[in-house]
Formats: C-alpha cells, sequence, structure tokens
C-alpha cells in the first residue's frame, strides 16, 4: 500500500494548469503558495521570450522541472518534417536558458499516414534532434498521450509503446513521461513501469471525469474521477523514481475562474488523493 504524501516537496505545477496566468503571475502564485516546482509551457515564454522568462524564473527559487512541449514530428512532405526538427531544435534550446534539464514530447501524428508511418517519422525526428539535446544538456521525454489522440495529437499511445522508442534510440538522454491521464486504462501499464525504470524522466498527474465533457480540456482535479493515482504512483517509485509529482490540468472549468484559489485546491487534492 502506497503511502499518502505529507508534504509538498515534491509538487510542482505546469504552468498550463493555470493558463490564464502569465508566467511572471505563476510564479509569483506558485511561490506565494508555497509550490516548490514548475513546469514551463512554451506559450508561456511569451511575450519577453526565453531570455525574459529564465530572468524571472531564476529569482523564484523555483525549481524549473520541464519545458513543454516538443514533439508533433510527423508532416506530410520533407519540408515540413524538417521544419519540425528544426522547432524541436528551438525548444531545446529554450530549454536551456529557462535552465530546464528536461523537454517533454508530445509525438505527433498525421491522419492520412498509417499509426506505423507517424511513428517511424516520430523516431527518426528525435533521433535527428538527440545530438542537439545532449550537447545543450537536456533530456528528452517521450509521453504517451490516451488514444482518443491517435489521430493527430500523437501516435505513441501507450507506454509500451514509448518504451520500444526509447530502446529503439538507445540513448541515456531519451527516456519517458509517465502521465496517469493518458495510461491508467491500460492493462499492462505495471508491468511497462516496471520496464522503464530508470527511463521514467516525469510524473504528470491529474484526473479522468466521468462523463468526459470535452475531449482535450476537462481534465479533473486529483480526486474528482476514477483515476488510482497513487497506486500507480506506487508502481512508479518502485522503480527508484524520486522526482517530481507534476500537475497538469487542462480545464475550461478551471481556467474561468480563481487561479489562487485553483493553486490551494491542488494542494490539498496533492495531498488528499497523490
Amino acid at each position: 500500500m502506497t503511502a499518502p504524501l505529507t508534504d509538498y516537496s515534491r509538487l510542482c505545477i505546469h504552468t498550463m494548469t493555470t493558463k490564464p496566468w502569465s508566467l511572471r503571475e505563476s510564479v509569483d502564485g506558485y511561490t506565494k503558495a508555497g509550490v516548490p516546482g514548475v513546469t514551463v509551457w512554451r506559450q508561456h515564454l511569451d511575450p519577453g521570450g526565453p531570455a525574459e522568462a529564465a530572468k524571472i524564473l531564476q529569482g523564484s527559487g523555483l525549481r524549473v522541472v520541464s519545458l513543454c512541449r516538443g514533439g508533433f514530428f510527423p508532416a506530410e512532405t520533407a519540408t515540413g518534417r524538417q521544419a519540425n526538427i528544426e522547432d524541436n531544435m528551438r525548444a531545446i534550446d529554450e530549454a536551456a536558458m529557462i535552465g530546464a534539464p528536461l523537454v517533454v514530447l508530445v509525438c505527433g501524428a498525421i491522419p492520412k499516414f498509417s499509426l506505423e508511418e507517424s511513428r517511424k517519422q516520430i523516431t527518426e525526428g528525435i533521433a535527428a534532434v538527440l545530438p542537439h539535446a545532449e550537447a545543450a544538456g537536456v533530456r528528452l521525454a517521450i509521453e504517451p498521450l490516451h488514444p482518443m489522440y491517435a489521430d493527430d495529437r500523437s501516435a505513441v499511445n501507450t507506454l509500451e509503446q514509448a518504451n520500444d522508442m526509447a530502446a529503439t534510440l538507445a540513448s541515456p538522454w531519451v527516456g519517458v513521461t509517465v502521465d496517469v491521464y493518458h495510461l491508467w486504462w491500460d492493462p499492462h501499464l505495471e508491468r511497462e513501469i516496471r520496464r522503464a525504470g530508470k527511463n521514467i524522466f516525469s510524473f504528470h498527474v491529474c484526473d479522468w471525469r466521468t462523463p468526459t465533457r470535452d475531449l482535450l480540456n476537462d481534465r479533473g482535479l486529483m480526486g474528482e474521477g476514477c483515476i488510482k493515482i497513487r497506486q500507480i504512483r506506487g508502481w512508479v517509485e518502485a522503480t527508484g523514481y524520486e522526482g517530481p509529482i507534476e500537475v497538469e490540468i487542462f480545464s475550461s472549468e478551471f481556467w474561468s475562474g480563481d487561479q489562487t484559489e485553483l493553486v490551494d485546491r491542488i494542494k490539498g487534492a496533492y495531498l488528499t488523493h497523490c
């Protein structure tokens, strides 16, 4: 039985969770609430860009856990694929500038392609940016997405597929992200978490609402749904993972409310349900 969390030392919040806040507002809100970690979404680097974001973050005392997101490698043309590779190199540079040791990859898919073709282009794309990532000292985490996104957001839909891809690339700079929202349903999840082992670079939490009112923007606060979050955390920690527990919630409902109140609710749900 996995023991409850007793403090906030591993808590990290994604800036997308408090989407209405700017990066500076997020940093101020998290630090005031005693949240020690932040994962920055690329759109929150604007309007000042990564250099200004780095200044905001470096003076905050927050641990910068990762940058979201890279990926979306597949394209219908060679020119498009090259443009995607170059965008991922920019993401790696941005991560290095803000002090993020990791870029999370939402890998992409093209509806007119077979899933196998999309996965082939994803593997080739990661291989193409890998030397750049290594030179920058930034790791890459392949994040499998729920199969409902297999048409155009990610052809990597199970942890087994992500593990296979990481094994093919065979680099200490490439690992996986375990996100309970995307993987809770998988009957092979415990096995594949064990297989991933030290290749688990990040761990994301939220909950699955029933009914789900929107396929993208209706995630629940931990404890509002059916995911056995604490059990999955136990499986992840059995591999030796002791890193941040990242709260990543896409929710039109929460974005329309008071973000300071949301952060307080996250803290309560984190201790109670994670």
